[in-house]
């Protein structure tokens, strides 16, 4: 792959000047007298309710970055919590009394695709910001084009902490990117940490084997279980790293059964459906959990035919949460919009998201990206799933959103069946948002 070069604020520089030129051919089809706003939105054409005039009454343009957002639960959530977000704010007056524009770029859950359509979005576009970015390949091949461009960026759904890291090794050059969520790799590990810390004994694990896919956003997540789970209350019976290309787990749980362990704990979101199905209605002799991102979708009970049932997942929020007095307000939203579906977590973290950047804005009083980023550094506001807050440049996790019960802390829930034979999603943990006791699968 090419690198674009990183350095910014040459006046001399062709991107920026594309960038330049973006603008101006936004401005003009915008403020064409008697004209009329066409926009871009996830494939559909809008069109705005009031004629522009001038200049200064541009719309401020959120450009949102998803993969295979019709197909792919992950990217329709990221566009459609942006959606709602969007229009929420458009019935309240807007971005600091601008319209707000939302325009789309499948990524195609590939990095180069990623890197295409953020500069459309950016220099054709005009966006104002940018959140996104399901997968941590995708990010790192962004943060160069981020730093160029020196608009802010707003992740949504890429955990590695290798953009974190730049922000707090080049400050300067990588200021732009913050991420809303998900809580970091090391975070999301700690996290598996903390609950079988808390949870193991009371469930009655005395062992459990660690199962983590192959993938950039795993590979903190396995540092922190080599490193961390020898202080928890349970021993470690056995962990693999096994291939992305898995699509059959008979051989690894018949090392499981073999290693004695009480359940295997799974860091899976390519891979999780075919694990879900290698293990439920295998009937095999150990529990099932952990980050298992598929497994997220409300509706994925009936997708397995009830395959998941007594297995433990870990969100942001479930239909039944009440983290804050956003949630159910935004999924009752999110459900009326999309047939009673519930979205994933990328979905609650792109809408706090867009409602973080116009809150910065309207505070700031501008767009200048600068003085965005001095305003997102000091911002506290409650979203969907808690306080989102930022560490601070100088923390290891520099403008990665804080882990911990104050701010944005993960729920761990077990999947049940309800009397009509459905699936719902009940919080085990933490106590704080449990709705019920963790039970064993029926056939152990």
């Amino acid at each position: 792959m090419e690198d674009i070069d990183s350095e910014s604020g040459n006046a001399g520089n062709p991107v920026q000047s594309d960038h330049r030129r973006g603008l101006d051919r936004r401005r003009m089809l915008k403020t064409t007298a008697g004209g009329t706003v066409s926009l871009s939105f996830a494939g559909c054409l809008e069109t705005a309710g009031s004629i522009v005039t001038g200049a200064e009454a541009d719309p401020v343009t959120v450009g949102v970055l998803a993969p295979n957002p019709d197909s792919n639960a992950t990217g329709r959530s990221i566009v459609e919590g942006a959606r709602i977000a969007r229009n929420q704010l458009e019935d309240n007056g807007g971005i600091d009394g601008k319209d707000v524009e939302l325009v789309v770029g499948d990524t195609n859950s590939s990095p180069l695709e990623a890197r295409r359509q953020y500069q459309r979005l950016v220099l054709e576009d005009g966006a104002d910001v940018t959140i996104g970015v399901a997968t941590s390949e995708a990010l790192i091949a962004l943060m160069d084009d981020i730093a160029e461009q020196q608009v802010p960026h707003l992740t949504a759904g890429a955990a590695t902490t290798a953009a974190s890291r730049l922000v707090n090794e080049q400050y300067e050059k990588y200021k732009y990117h913050f991420r809303v969520g998900p809580i970091n790799d090391v975070n999301l590990g700690e996290t598996q940490v903390d609950f079988l810390a808390d949870m193991g004994s009371q469930i009655g694990w005395e062992s459990v084997a660690i199962l983590v896919e192959d993938y950039e956003w795993t590979k903190n997540l396995w540092d922190i279980y080599q490193n961390q789970l020898g202080g928890a209350a349970v021993d470690v019976a056995m962990s693999q790293r096994y291939p992305p290309a898995t699509d059959s787990f008979s051989t690894i749980y018949d090392e499981v059964e073999r290693s004695g362990a009480d359940a295997a704990i799974i860091s899976a979101a390519h891979t999780g459906t075919d694990a879900v199905l290698d293990w439920g209605p295998a009937g095999r002799k150990f529990a099932f959990g952990g980050i298992h991102v598929p497994m997220q979708l409300s509706s994925y009970y009936g997708m397995v035919n009830g395959a998941c049932r007594y297995a433990i997942g870990v969100a942001f929020a479930t239909p039944e949460s009440k983290i804050t007095d956003k949630t159910q307000p935004f999924l009752e939203t999110y459900q009326r919009r999309n047939d009673g579906t519930a979205p994933v977590y990328t979905g609650y973290i792109s809408f706090d998201a867009v409602k973080l950047f116009a809150k910065a804005v309207e505070a700031a009083g501008t767009l200048d990206s600068d003085e965005l980023v001095n305003e997102l550094e000091g911002i506290s506001a409650t979203g969907t799933t808690g306080t989102i807050e930022f560490h601070d440049p100088d923390h290891e996790h520099a403008h990665d959103v804080i882990y911990g019960k104050e701010n944005i802390h993960p729920l761990y829930y077990q999947w049940r069946e309800a009397d009509d034979g459905t699936g719902v999603q009940k919080t085990i943990w933490p106590d704080i948002y449990e709705t019920t006791d963790y039970v064993d699968p029926a056939w152990l």
